[in-house]
């Protein structure tokens, strides 16, 4: 997926601000997210599509987003985000044939990019939570969508702002059936995986 492309479906995420909300818009501060961010799927032994005696980190080599950040009302701020399942790839252990693999596995017979290229998230509701957010909204993975919720804590910092969260899901819920290979099908997937997410956002000239 080209970059244009993936840029285009994060912008038809975005819907703009309810009617009667140009008050609000105007005390709230857009962020992109920029290419310092972090987007992991971090797993166990068994985790997404572990081979027996490894540990992976699946990471994303693109994403695209946007923050609306509210200082005034944090719960009025929104969260868009779109991870092409092209950019995936594997990341530990160190590059291997094993490793190359089990990154092909991922995007060819899991995640289905010819189909469901990309995984969105789109906000729907914001939650101050002691010092830190509450963030619930809608996942989706493989045409599949769910709600989740995900505590983030941000830090503001000039025109910078940084987020970072960490959630987990089933595979299953997604329609996505947890890996078996190997010998005798003896290489097991678990169905639960962990996002680890870090933004590096910047302040937008266009907001």
């Amino acid at each position: 997926m080209t970059a244009t492309r993936c840029v285009l479906l994060a912008a038809a995420l975005w819907s703009g601000p309810a009617p009667g909300a140009a008050q609000a818009e105007r005390d709230s501060v857009a962020y992109v997210i920029t290419p310092a961010s972090r987007f992991e799927v971090k797993t166990g032994k068994a985790g997404l599509l572990g081979f027996a005696g490894h540990a992976h980190v699946v990471r994303a080599r693109a994403w695209f987003g946007r923050i609306v950040y509210h200082p005034t009302s944090p719960g009025d701020s929104r969260v868009e985000v779109v991870v092409p399942v092209d950019s995936l790839e594997v990341v530990t252990p160190p590059d291997t044939a094993e490793v190359r693999k089990v990154t092909e596995t991922m995007r060819s017979e899991v995640l289905h990019p010819e189909r469901y290229p990309i995984i969105t998230f789109v906000s729907t509701a914001v939650t101050p939570a002691g010092d830190a957010l509450q963030v619930e909204g809608r996942l989706t993975i493989g045409g599949q969508t769910r709600d989740i919720a995900v505590v983030v804590r941000l830090q503001v910092a000039g025109d910078t702002l940084q987020a970072t969260g960490r959630f987990s899901v089933k595979q299953s819920d997604f329609g996505i059936k947890p890996y078996r290979g190997g010998p005798a099908g003896t290489v097991r997937v678990a169905d639960r995986v962990e996002f680890d997410v870090a933004a590096v956002a910047i302040r937008s000239t266009d907001h």
